[in-house]
């Protein structure tokens, strides 16, 4: 099923796409909601971020370029990091150039939502908490890296900062995902996720050794090579097939 969050005259709507069509929903997405019966059509609404977040971590340097790349063992310390819900912008929406520098970086990567509350969970078991996956675009200014790029948290933390949607896809195969990247419709990211250095279900599993996840935490799983600096008046495409295209242009 595809869940969205969406706007009619500034009233806002939960609701499941079919056939080109939302069906309103009432309720939490992630358990216990039901059909109102109201419905809209996807040409008459406006799109936001398909959910508000609990919190966002994301993971970096988490691809590589081809199989052979991959390395024997996994990090014992992933490199994990945060950024603020007041980041996040939806679909069509504006990411704003902060001050002072005229390109920021684009990173079109794969989400994960949960689902449900996981502390301690193994392996096995990762996806049996996940609620569904979206398309966003880890927006990152490097020139604010401090300590030789030892504190990501102010280059990752501007507003505007994390598109996410169109859509959350909750019937998908993780490992049959590939992540795509166009910039003015030009091509500049496409792997799949085979070519991740930590696999999803490892990441999260870890972060629930780590810390207690809950319904709403997103994940942000990584961007594949490709990733450059892009500036005013870019429109960035961020797409994975199953999902949908998350696009956005940038503004000084």
């Amino acid at each position: 099923m595809k869940f969205a969050r969406f706007s009619v005259e500034e009233q806002i709507y939960t609701g499941v796409l079919e056939n080109e069509q939302f069906q309103v929903i009432d309720g939490c997405m992630f358990g216990g909601w039901t059909y109102t019966g109201e419905s809209f059509a996807l040409a008459d609404v406006k799109l936001l971020a398909p959910l508000v977040p609990n919190q966002i971590i994301g993971i970096g340097a988490n691809f590589v370029a081809t199989k052979e790349e991959l390395p024997s063992e996994l990090p014992e310390i992933p490199i994990f990091f945060n950024k603020p819900v007041a980041s996040v912008i939806g679909p069509n929406d504006e990411i704003k150039i902060p001050k002072g520098v005229d390109e920021i970086k684009f990173e079109s990567e794969l989400a994960v939502i949960i689902g449900k509350e996981m502390k301690d969970v193994a392996v096995e078991n990762v996806l049996d908490y996940v609620f569904g996956y979206t398309v966003t675009n880890d927006v990152t200014a490097p020139q604010f890296f401090v300590n030789n790029g030892g504190n990501w948290f102010v280059g990752k933390s501007f507003d505007t900062f994390t598109p996410l949607g169109p859509f959350i896809e909750t019937e998908l195969n993780p490992k049959d995902v590939v992540v795509e990247a166009y910039v003015n419709g030009i091509q500049k990211q496409n792997s799949s996720t085979e070519l991740m250095i930590v696999p999803i279900r490892e990441m999260i599993a870890y972060l629930s050794s780590v810390t207690t996840l809950k319904p709403g935490d997103v994940i942000l799983t990584g961007s594949p090579v490709g990733a450059e600096f892009i500036g005013h008046q870019d429109e960035i495409s961020c797409e994975i097939k199953q999902i949908g295209v998350l696009k956005n242009r940038l503004v000084k």
